[in-house]
Parts: C-alpha cells; structure tokens; sequence
C-alpha cells in the first residue's frame, strides 16, 4: 500500500515529539538526580563504610575523604573559595574583592564607603588640579551623608566614646562588640531619653565585661568615662532589667588572674589563691561580701605562704578596697579556713 507524503510527515512529527519528550524527560531526571546527590553530599556528616566523623575536604583533588579509613566519600566536591592564588599576604590583599567583616562597634557597621585623602585616581595617577576641587566636595559630602539623620549622630557619639573608654581600660574586641549590641538594644527600646550618653555607654560596658567573663569594677569604669560611680550603677540596673540582662553575679576568682598579673605574682601564687578561694566558697565564706576585698585577701594570704610576700599597701591599691577591707577578710578566711601565717 503506498503511503502518501501527509502520512510520513504527521509519523516524523510524531516521532520528532516522542523524542523529545523523552530527552526532556530524560534531562529532568539527570537534573534530579544531580541535585538530590548534591543534597547527600552537603548532608554527609560521617563516612558511610566506618561511621567516622573526621571527614577531610580535599579542594585541591575535589574529593570529600573520610580521615579514619581512607575512603572517597566524593569525588566532585565544590571548591566554594576564591578562584585566584595567592604567595604572600601583599598579593592577597591586592586580590581580594571583598571588605572586612560587619564591625558592630561602628555606627554604619564598617559597610559604608569612605573616599580616602589621597588625590590619585584608581590606577594610581595623580588627579589634576581642575578636578581636586571636586574631589573635595565629594569628600565632604560622603563624610555628611554618613551620619544623616539624627539618631545615626546619636550612636556614632556613643560609639566613639565607647572605644575611647574601651581604648583607656585595654579591652579586647569582643568585649567592645557586645558593649556596642548592649547599647544598639538600648536605643531600639528608646531608653536613652534623658540619660547622658556617657553614662549608658559606661553601663553598657560594664555589663558586656560582665557577659564576656572579664569583669571590671564600677571605679575601674568610672575612672575610665566622665561619669561618677553611682550614675553608671543606676544606669546599669535600669538597662539590665528593661533589657533582661541574666548576668550571674561576680565571684572572687573572676578577679584573681587580673591581680595577680598586676602585682607581678607567680602562677604558683595564682593557684594558692584560687584554692584558698575554693575553700572559702566550700564553706560560704564569700556571699554578703565584696568579691574584689575577698580576692584581695586570697593573693595576700597566698604571696605570704608562697614566699613572696606583698604588703597590704600594694594589694589594697591594686584591688582599688582599702588595707582595713584586706585585713577584716585577710582574718576571716584564716580563722575559718585554720590557715597557719607567720606574719
């Protein structure tokens, strides 16, 4: 029977259909396929053959490689690094795209753009003198529009003045950090209006040491700021508790290892002291009282029984108490804890 040119057309159409209904059906499943492996690969926590979690991301080869055994776990592992090498730490930063990480102690969080003070161009050709005037206004602009409205002039003032205490008092930057998120949560709640900003920076620095394990006193702060003892201890417990701020209370080793590194003691002493203080703790001999006067006793007890005695002048000045502090609990941790001294 013949077949007409109608009949082979609609039966190549057919085809033609069929099989690219196949191919797409095909790829979908290979793009399937590839996508549910790369959700295996990043959920692989431990190697399948020893149940080891020591796994090894070898970018080099692309393999995903279980440490213990050895076994290839993948071989098409992505490198997620930059594409570029670098031999020293000049040519890094000539080849990095990117800025540093957000810094919370800055009011624009360290993402804003600055126009630096050199009149060179981005090749570093020098500007010509018909443009330098622009350049400046450019400049003036950038450093107005940085702290526009009037709360960003707000918290660039109080976080300058914070790194100039933090500066002051040596503190490290995870310290100013969370000082700097104490105070963003201040404003957020408005509990700056009609407080000084020196004092709500003070108090919120005295409780990040606090949250951050190194505890400063409230004259050590006071001494540091413009603002006086009972301002910041006023200010702080009215943002600890609208902020809910569960800060446990100080204890005496808290300020031990600080002590002790002023008075230029040994690490021997620095143990005595910190089990003299353990002793203490055992029998309740701390609560009701100060921690730094109940440090301070411990380190004088201890240079005397180690041998490298410290008079109550120097501890006294260190501790910021005073020699009547050091003796009254000196006396006490001796009697109850039956501490043989030899003055």
């Amino acid at each position: 029977m013949p077949v007409s040119k109608w009949q082979i057309k609609n039966a190549t159409k057919g085809l033609y259909i069929t099989s690219t209904f196949e191919s797409k059906r095909f790829k979908n499943f290979g793009g399937k396929m590839s996508r549910n492996k790369k959700v295996e690969i990043e959920e692989i926590s431990k190697c399948p053959e020893c149940g080891s979690t020591h796994l090894i991301q070898d970018y080099e080869r692309g393999e995903l490689v279980c440490g213990d055994c050895g076994l290839v776990i993948d071989d098409s592992y992505i490198d997620h690094g930059p594409e570029w090498r670098a031999f020293d730490p000049e040519q890094r930063d000539k080849r990095a795209r990117t800025g540093a990480p957000m810094n919370y102690a800055l009011h624009d969080k360290g993402l804003s753009t600055m126009i630096g003070w050199k009149n060179k161009d981005s090749y570093g050709k020098s500007i010509p003198t018909r443009n330098r005037a622009q350049l400046y206004r450019l400049r003036k602009w950038q450093r107005r529009i940085r702290v526009g409205s009037a709360s960003e002039r707000n918290l660039a003032s109080a976080l300058s003045e914070l790194d100039r205490i933090s500066s002051d008092m040596g503190l490290s930057r995870n310290v100013r950090e969370a000082a700097a998120m104490v105070y963003r949560r201040a404003v957020e709640k408005n509990l700056i209006r009609g407080r000084s900003i020196e004092g709500v920076t003070a108090a919120a620095i005295y409780a990040a040491c606090r949250q951050c394990g190194v505890p400063r006193t409230l004259d050590e702060i006071a001494n540091s700021s413009r603002v006086d003892r009972k301002e910041i201890g006023r200010t702080y417990r009215f943002i600890a508790r609208e902020l809910v701020l569960k800060l446990m209370p100080t204890s005496p080793q808290d300020y031990t290892a600080r002590f002790c590194s002023k008075l230029n003691l040994s690490e021997d002493i620095k143990s005595k002291a910190l089990e003299i203080l353990q002793q203490a703790e055992n029998k309740e001999l701390t609560s009701g009282r100060g921690p730094t006067g109940v440090a301070a006793a411990a380190i004088y007890i201890a240079s005397i029984l180690c041998g490298e005695r410290k008079t109550q002048r120097e501890v006294a000045d260190i501790a910021g108490v005073t020699e009547v502090t050091i003796r009254n609990r000196y006396k006490e941790l001796a009697e109850k804890l039956d501490l043989d001294i030899v003055l």
